[in-house]
């Protein structure tokens, strides 16, 4: 469930109360996410991030403007998610590895994930639609417009182009990308595990509290 106001745990973001910025223009975050400095949240012409239950966010993460995250998310280091031209919808138990980039095209393309989507490492996605349970591969990049089906496989480095329709549980490869076969059970049982995994390393995160920067 997504929360719009609760307790903030971490100091940085508790500053802004001391600076005099009613509670209105502060990010809203339930007590139960762990946050540590110096993690970005940052509103963004009025619109600010909004955060489910028990999500894990790294400290060198930004989150800008009019996004919301799921119940048991993880965004991790180095990743840059900004919602200020348009909106960014990301759903339950999806996680977005180290050095992603999400971004929108303004009034035409926001960036909408179902629940239980992977993002490997340093993909950038931008403008695009992705279905429950998919995975973005290693260095993939996702364009406007581009609309992914649910339980697909992109593969690593692959670019998907603007516009492009992936149909559900198939696998897309290449620069530019194409569809290479629909996936088999063999196929489908390997791609749930990621999103387990993570859900997995995200509590241990949680459990062990905000990190410190010495």
């Amino acid at each position: 469930m997504i929360t719009d106001r609760a307790a903030i745990r971490d100091p940085w973001l508790q500053s802004s109360a001391a600076s005099g910025a009613s509670p209105s223009d502060e990010p809203k975050t339930p007590a139960s996410v762990v946050i540590s400095r110096p993690m970005l949240l940052r509103s963004y012409k009025g619109k600010s991030p909004r955060l489910g239950e028990r999500v894990f966010v790294a400290e060198t993460a930004a989150i800008i403007g009019d996004v919301e995250l799921g119940d048991d998310c993880s965004v991790w280091y180095g990743t840059v998610i900004r919602g200020d031209v348009h909106q960014i919808r990301i759903g339950a138990r999806t996680n977005i590895q180290d050095n992603c980039t999400l971004h929108v095209t303004g009034d035409t393309w926001p960036v909408i994930f179902g629940e239980e989507v992977t993002l490997g490492h340093g993909v950038i996605a931008h403008g695009c639609t992705v279905g429950r349970g998919s995975l973005l591969g290693i260095g993939s990049r996702i364009l406007d417009g581009a609309v992914i089906g649910e339980e697909c496989i992109i593969a690593a480095g692959s670019l998907v182009t603007e516009g492009m329709q992936v149909p559900d549980r198939t696998l897309v490869m290449g620069a530019p990308a194409k569809i290479r076969r629909e996936l088999t059970a063999e196929d489908l049982q390997f791609l749930g595990r990621f999103h387990r995994h993570y859900l997995e390393y995200k509590e241990t995160y949680l459990a062990e509290g905000p990190g410190e920067f010495r």
